[in-house]
């Protein structure tokens, strides 16, 4: 009788397994949209020419999936955009219209999964204006926010379920086969309680072992980073008013910037040569990244302290002191950054690195700024190849470009990726 029990209990045993696989196996091999790797791959491809909200070099990208028929026509045109334009597709050849025939630069490199990603974090951002507020002609529901289909909980609480399940089958089978051997005269060893049972203690160390080596290993990549690192500064600086609304050129007062490594920190010199007759604050509310009101006037103020100017005597009163800024942006000491070479040679805008600045009252760290950040971007990004004398040397690049073998030269292809280029 115990005997046939544990046989049939053996068998719905196994067909329990095989049922808990079914269920895992199809989760698993679903790989949802990850918008955080998405926006990693925005920020390296995209953000040269594209913005969530508005149009830059190319059009807004909200909104994306909806204006493309058909999903694997928009991956065709990520990956290459000639190709789409020449079955003749309406939509698209439009779009080319639209922005003067400029072509969109061809992502092979790119991956459906990766461009999934990307799209998925473009949905995160779709429903938000960069000040926060949703926009109505998004479509999205006042609060809603798109969680970009990432079920990662979920698959992990349904592993968690089963993995549960299985240990207590697997202890029933053991005790029934106890009862059954009792039963039959069978000298049966006593079933090893869970907690006693080294394979089982054995299989848990060594999960805990692979989690915290992954979580250990995480944590030692971000080490030294600072992503979205935003301080306090003691004046508060609005680019958005100056760059954005104001439309100050970004080198009238980071002169560095095309002439030398450092973009340099304006002198005190700059700042007075407008708020000598700009002395009050009449622009839009200004905010914190808290939400706290500041009054623009008394920064200005401020500034007039730190330089000792007097506003009503319209003259410097006072010995002037520095302005104590906060620097956000470090690299590691061994790593060399000459930003007149990307700005001058590699024809990058600000927004590259720095992300959206004329949007921002606060200034954050927009990009990782790693190694692997810059060397996705070196991976893609293309150079002043032609009619360009100091790559004259690269003889077989020339040649595979006449042959038509390759259309465009990378930074990579051009020794970008070399260690010795950005180390010392």
């Amino acid at each position: 009788m115990y005997r046939r029990v544990s046989i049939l209990l053996r068998k719905h045993f196994v067909s329990v397994l095989i049922l808990c696989a079914s269920i895992v196996i199809p989760f698993s091999s679903v790989k949802a949209a990850d918008p955080a790797k998405g926006k990693a791959l925005f920020q390296t491809n995209c953000a040269s020419c594209h913005n969530v909200h508005k149009k830059l070099t190319g059009p807004a990208l909200a909104g994306v999936e909806d204006r493309w028929p058909d999903k694997k026509l928009l991956h065709q045109w990520i990956h290459n955009s000639a190709s789409v334009l020449a079955t003749g597709d309406k939509y698209a050849n439009d779009l080319f219209n639209q922005y003067n025939k400029t072509a969109m630069t061809a992502f092979p490199q790119l991956s459906n999964e990766e461009i999934d990603d990307i799209l998925a974090y473009v949905k995160v951002e779709q429903a938000k204006t960069p000040g926060g507020v949703k926009p109505t002609e998004a479509g999205a529901p006042e609060g809603a926010e798109d969680k970009g289909n990432d079920n990662s909980l979920l698959f992990g609480i349904i592993t968690l379920i089963l993995a549960v399940v299985a240990l207590i089958l697997m202890q029933i089978n053991s005790n029934l086969n106890k009862l059954a051997g009792d039963k039959e005269g069978v000298p049966t060893p006593d079933p090893v309680p869970f907690y006693k049972n080294k394979a089982y203690l054995a299989l848990i160390i060594l999960v805990l072992f692979m989690v915290g080596g992954y979580f250990t290993i995480q944590g030692a990549i971000g080490l030294g980073r600072q992503k979205d690192y935003m301080p306090e500064q003691p004046i508060f600086y609005s680019h958005k008013v100056h760059a954005g609304i104001n439309q100050i050129n970004c080198l009238y007062c980071h002169a560095g910037a095309e002439k030398s490594k450092h973009a340099m920190i304006p002198s005190e010199n700059i700042c007075m040569n407008c708020h000598k007759a700009i002395k009050e604050y009449s622009g839009p509310e200004l905010t914190t990244a808290e939400g706290k009101k500041v009054d623009g006037t008394a920064e200005i103020a401020k500034l007039y302290d730190y330089v000792g100017w007097d506003p009503e005597a319209g003259k410097y009163t006072k010995p002037g002191r520095p302005i104590e800024w906060t620097k956000i942006h470090n690299l590691p000491d061994h790593v060399y950054f000459n930003h007149s070479q990307h700005v001058v040679a590699g024809q990058q805008q600000c927004q590259t690195c720095h992300g959206a600045i004329t949007e921002m009252d606060e200034v954050h760290q927009f990009s990782d700024l790693s190694m692997g950040w810059c060397i996705n971007c070196h991976r893609t990004t293309k150079v002043q190849f032609a009619d360009n004398n100091y790559y004259s040397i690269f003889e077989k690049l020339h040649q595979d470009i006449k042959d038509k073998k390759i259309d465009s030269v990378t930074v990579e292809m051009v020794g970008g990726t070399e260690c010795q280029k950005c180390h010392y």
